[in-house]
């Protein structure tokens, strides 16, 4: 049984906004209604205390990736990223061939039912050979419906969301199929038109993979998939804060046009983050890390950004001091709205009773010195 907890004195961020001097009470792995007279467990003046962050897409971390299809790769990824506060995350794969993704999938699929991951996103191979980044372009294919149905099947009911490119042959039917699945389906690895980006939210796609990146740019006659997707009240965006994907002044339009309710924080992490400068695998590629930054080592797309060495807490801490954006718009895109999206905000992304007790300690620098999940702490505050 886990014990009875109180955490008091800090900032508390509720969905209502900022309670100064606030209280949280765990019981039994859940946020329960607080006894105002209880003595703390944990004196938590001058911290924060918000809610377990939410990754909806991330590759890899601490050296690991999810792409190598080992059960045990996945778990030192996992382990990272919730060291650093995402208690709830999407395993992301990478563009590889069908048959080795569906096995990868399956190891994720068991993870995904023993309640470590909350699903699987597909990025690739369904993108355009136009925007493929990080991904290797002689394994990409346009999206037969036919081909998207095998990775489901694979995922076993894991799949939560694919990125593809809609304007590809089979690429409306295939988003079509996805929304009829209960799959989100991302625009992302586009050279889509706005004409084709709007037709695709039509059809049900609901999610703009990492907003601004491997699409065309945004122009002032050819507006493209960016100023279709911001505008889409249905869409939630990706964005990726780690001051290299993304110019400040980006980022402050993406909230501006968007909305902090259609915002999503990502990592798009690959098994880099949480780790040193050096050599890296992403999928079958090869990936060089240097002063943070992950870039394709050799082939035809050396060079390119390869996801990033992103963690949330990062990302956080960035979006607050060097962003200057208020701290409950800043949960909001790290926690309730990527758990809306995946439809599990009943049980996480906010500090409400009832909801798992999945929350991070922040100290006044906005770093983390607690983590917890579901009741148990994970990294434990060095405070009473």
């Amino acid at each position: 049984m886990l014990e009875r907890t109180v955490l008091a004195g800090a900032r508390v961020v509720l969905p209502t906004g900022v309670v100064e001097e606030g209280r949280v009470t765990i019981d039994e792995g859940r946020v329960v209604a607080d006894v105002p007279h209880e003595t703390p467990t944990f004196d938590l003046t001058g911290h924060w205390i918000v809610p377990g962050f939410v990754d909806i897409h991330v590759h890899g971390g601490g050296g690991a990736s999810f792409s190598a299809g080992s059960a045990e790769e996945a778990m030192t990824a996992i382990r990272t990223h919730r060291a650093h506060g995402t208690t709830t995350m999407v395993a992301s794969t990478v563009t590889g061939d069908l048959d080795d993704l569906a096995r990868q999938a399956a190891v994720l699929a068991e993870l995904t039912q023993q309640g470590e991951l909350a699903g699987i996103h597909f990025e690739g191979p369904f993108i355009s050979p136009h925007r493929c980044g990080a991904h290797q372009p002689e394994l990409l294919r346009a999206p037969d419906p036919s081909d998207v149905r095998k990775l489901l099947e694979a995922a076993r009911g894991a799949a939560r969301m694919m990125t593809l490119a809609p304007e590809l042959p089979g690429g409306m039917e295939s988003v079509r199929l996805l929304a009829d699945s209960g799959v989100v389906a991302a625009v992302g690895h586009t050279d889509a038109t706005y004409e084709a980006t709007l037709a695709a939210v039509d059809a049900g796609a609901t999610v703009a993979t990492h907003l601004f990146n491997a699409m065309p740019s945004l122009l002032h006659r050819e507006p493209g998939p960016i100023a279709a997707l911001l505008e889409d009240e249905r869409v939630t965006v990706e964005l990726i804060n780690d001051g290299t994907h993304l110019h400040p002044s980006v980022l402050e339009l993406a909230f501006a046009r968007a909305g902090a309710d259609r915002v999503a924080f990502i990592t798009d992490a690959m098994g880099a983050a949480g780790m040193s400068d050096g050599m890296y695998p992403l999928g079958p590629m090869r990936v060089e890390v240097k002063e943070g930054v992950a870039r394709i080592a050799d082939g035809p797309t050396a060079g390119s950004i390869a996801g990033s060495t992103l963690t949330l807490d990062t990302a956080f801490k960035r979006a607050v001091t060097v962003d200057r954006l208020p701290v409950e718009d800043v949960v909001r895109a790290l926690s309730a709205n990527p758990a809306r999206l995946l439809g599990v905000d009943d049980r996480v992304g906010s500090l409400e009773p009832g909801k798992d007790a999945d929350l991070v300690v922040l100290d006044g620098s906005y770093d983390v010195v607690g983590v917890m999940r579901r009741g148990e702490w994970l990294v434990r505050p060095e405070v009473r």
